[in-house]
C-alpha cells in the first residue's frame, strides 16, 4: 500500500468509529492486565464472562492472592488453558504486591517481566491504559498487515515495526483497535467480507484477486 492509500484506509476507519475501544471489559488498569493475560487463545466474549465472575469477588492483586489458586481456577475454568493462566495471574499478583505496591507498572520492561505477559500483552496495556502508540500484533493484525499490503512481514515483530513506521502519527494511538475490529468482523481469516469492506478500494488485496 502506498502512503496515500494508507492515509485513506485509516481516515475511513476513523470516520466510521472515531473512538474505538477494546471489547474486553475492565474498570481499572489491573483488571485490564488480568483480562488481557487471560485472553490468549480465548475470545473476548468468553473472557468477559469469566472476569465478570472473578472481578465481582476479586479485582485487585491482594484480593486475588487471598482467593487462592484453587479459588481463582474455579472462577476462570471456562477459559481455555485456565490452569496455566491462573498460575501466571497469581504469580503476577504476588510480583505486583512485592515489587510495585500493588500497582501495574507502565514500563515495557516491567510489564514483560510479569509471568504470562509477553510483548503483545504489554503493548495492549501500554496502549489502552496509558495511551501509548503501541501496536499489539495478534492474529488479526498479522493477517491484515500481510493481506492488505499495509505491513507485510514474516513475524509479528516485523509486522509491528512496519505498522509503527507506515501508519501516520495521527492514527497511531487508535490504529491497533481499528485493525483488530476490522479483522474480527470484516477481514476475516477464512473468507474476508470484501463486498462489505469500507476500505476495499485502498486495500492491496483487491489487486491480488484480479
Amino acid at each position: 500500500m502506498k502512503p496515500t492509500a494508507i492515509y485513506q484506509f485509516f481516515s475511513i476507519l476513523r470516520a466510521a468509529n472515531p473512538q474505538p475501544q477494546t471489547e474486553l471489559h475492565y474498570a481499572s488498569v489491573f483488571e485490564l492486565l488480568a483480562a488481557v493475560l487471560l485472553s490468549a487463545q480465548a475470545t473476548d466474549v468468553g473472557v468477559n464472562k469469566a472476569t465478570a465472575r472473578l472481578f465481582g469477588v476479586a479485582n485487585t492483586p491482594e484480593k486475588i492472592i487471598h482467593l487462592g489458586l484453587e479459588g481463582l481456577e474455579q472462577h476462570i475454568k471456562t477459559i481455555g488453558l485456565y490452569r496455566s493462566k491462573a498460575r501466571h495471574l497469581m504469580q503476577t499478583c504476588h510480583i505486583l504486591m512485592d515489587q510495585h505496591g500493588g500497582q501495574v507498572p507502565r514500563s515495557r520492561e516491567a510489564l514483560e517481566a510479569l509471568p504470562g505477559v509477553g510483548r503483545k500483552t504489554a503493548n495492549v496495556v501500554l496502549n489502552v491504559a496509558f495511551g501509548e502508540a503501541t501496536m499489539a500484533v495478534d492474529t488479526h493484525l498479522f493477517r491484515l498487515g500481510n493481506r492488505t499490503g499495509l505491513a507485510p512481514g514474516a513475524t509479528p515483530l516485523a509486522v509491528e515495526h512496519k505498522l509503527l513506521k507506515r501508519i501516520p502519527a495521527e492514527f497511531l494511538v487508535d490504529a491497533h483497535h481499528w485493525l483488530i475490529l476490522h479483522g474480527r468482523y470484516v477481514c476475516q481469516a477464512r473468507k474476508p467480507l470484501c463486498g462489505q469492506c469500507a476500505v476495499f478500494d485502498c486495500c492491496g488485496f483487491k489487486d491480488k484477486q484480479r
